[in-house]
C-alpha cells in the first residue's frame, strides 16, 4: 500500500487535546527536592515524537503565553511539530506535579482550574487554519486528560464526531482515575469513542479501572467488534500486546536502564502513529489490513521507541537524527 500524497503544509496527523508542564522531582545542589518544569500532557508528548520521528504534526491545543507556555512552544519548534493549530491564550498553563514511585513509574496531581489547554471550547475552533477543517487525509489522534476537562472534553466529543469515519482517528484514554468526577459518565463518553475510533491504545492499567477484573482479549474484542480496526494494549515492562483483524502479537520490552517512565505510553503512540505513516498505513483501510508480520514489526518498532524514552528523565522521546531507523 503506497503512502497517500502529502502537500509540503499539510500535516500527516493533527493531535488534539492537552498541552502542560510535568513538574519532575529533583534535586538542587546542596541536595534539598525540588521540581524541574517539564514539558507534558499526552498529547503534546504524541505530537513531539511524532515531529521528532519525522512524521509531519500539528499540535491543536490552546498555549498559554505565559512562561510555562514558552517552554511548550520551544520544545515542540524544537521536536519538528507544527505550531499552526496552536491557540494562543493568556490563561495558565494547567501542571503536573510528577510523583515518582520506586519502579520508577510515575503518578500525577493536576492543576488545571482555569487552564489554557483546558478552555478549548468550539468556537476556538474558527480560528484555526481553514476554520478547523482538518486536511483530506490527515489522521487525528485525542484522548487522556481530553475526554476528561471541561470545556476540552466536549469540544473533542464534537471534534470526534464530526471527523470519525472522514480519515484515521486515534485513541488513548490514559485515564487519570482522580479526575474522574462521575464514573459511569465517563465511561459512557469512552464507549461512545471507541466506538468512533479505527485505532485504541491502552495501558493495562487504563483497562483495570476502566473493565475492572475483565481479560484484556475479551475488552480488545469488544472494542473490534464496535468498529475499530486496531488494539494495542502496552504492559509497561512486560512488552505490549495488539491486535487486528487478521492477527495478534505479543512483543517484550527491551532491557534499558530505567530514569523513570514519564511520557513512555506516549511514546508507545508516537512510534506507532509514525510507523503507519512511514509505511503509507496511516489509514482506515490501511489498520484493518495489518498481517502477522507487519503486526509485529508495528509493535516492535513502537516499544523501541517507548523504552528509549525511559532512559531520560520526562517524556523525552528519541529523534531520528538519535539513529531510530525510519520503518520499512
Amino acid at each position: 500500500m503506497s503512502a497517500r500524497p502529502e502537500t509540503a503544509d499539510q500535516p500527516a496527523v493533527v493531535v488534539a487535546g492537552d498541552a502542560l508542564v510535568d513538574l519532575t522531582p529533583t534535586r538542587t545542589a546542596d541536595g534539598a527536592a525540588a521540581f524541574q518544569p517539564l514539558p507534558g500532557g499526552s498529547c503534546l508528548n504524541v505530537a513531539a515524537g511524532l515531529g521528532r520521528l519525522g512524521v509531519p504534526t500539528a499540535l491543536l491545543a490552546r498555549i498559554s503565553d505565559d512562561h510555562f507556555g514558552d517552554l511548550l512552544r520551544a520544545h515542540l519548534a524544537a521536536s519538528g511539530t507544527r505550531l499552526t493549530h496552536v491557540l494562543p491564550t493568556s490563561d495558565p498553563t494547567t501542571l503536573a506535579a510528577v510523583h515518582l514511585r520506586e519502579d520508577g513509574s510515575a503518578a500525577y496531581s493536576f492543576h488545571a482550574n482555569g487552564a489554557a489547554d483546558r478552555g478549548l471550547r468550539p468556537e476556538h475552533l474558527a480560528a484555526l487554519p481553514d476554520g478547523g477543517t482538518l486536511p483530506e487525509g490527515t489522521a487525528l489522534h485525542l484522548g487522556s486528560l481530553g475526554l476528561l476537562l471541561e470545556p476540552l472534553a466536549s469540544t473533542l466529543d464534537g471534534l470526534l464526531r464530526r471527523e470519525a469515519g472522514r480519515r484515521l482517528v486515534s485513541l488513548d484514554p490514559n485515564v487519570r482515575p482522580d479526575l474522574v468526577t462521575d464514573r459511569a459518565a465517563y465511561l459512557r463518553r469512552f464507549a461512545d469513542w471507541v466506538a468512533l475510533a479505527d485505532v485504541v491504545k491502552a495501558s493495562d492499567e487504563d483497562l483495570a479501572w476502566l473493565h475492572p477484573g475483565e481479560p484484556y482479549e475479551a475488552v480488545a474484542d469488544r472494542w473490534l467488534a464496535s468498529g475499530a480496526g486496531l488494539v494495542l494494549i502496552t504492559f509497561g515492562s512486560r512488552g505490549a500486546w495488539a491486535v487486528g483483524r487478521a492477527a495478534s502479537v505479543h512483543v517484550p520490552t527491551p532491557a534499558v536502564e530505567v530514569v523513570d517512565t514519564v511520557g513512555a505510553g506516549d511514546a508507545f503512540t508516537a512510534g506507532m502513529l509514525a510507523h503507519l505513516h512511514h509505511i503509507g498505513r496511516l489509514t482506515r483501510e490501511g489498520v484493518d489490513g495489518l498481517g502477522a508480520g507487519e503486526l509485529a514489526r508495528l509493535v516492535s518498532y513502537a516499544v523501541e521507541i517507548a523504552a528509549d524514552t525511559c532512559t531520560r528523565a520526562g517524556a523525552q522521546p528519541p529523534h531520528r537524527r538519535d539513529g531510530v531507523p525510519v520503518p520499512s
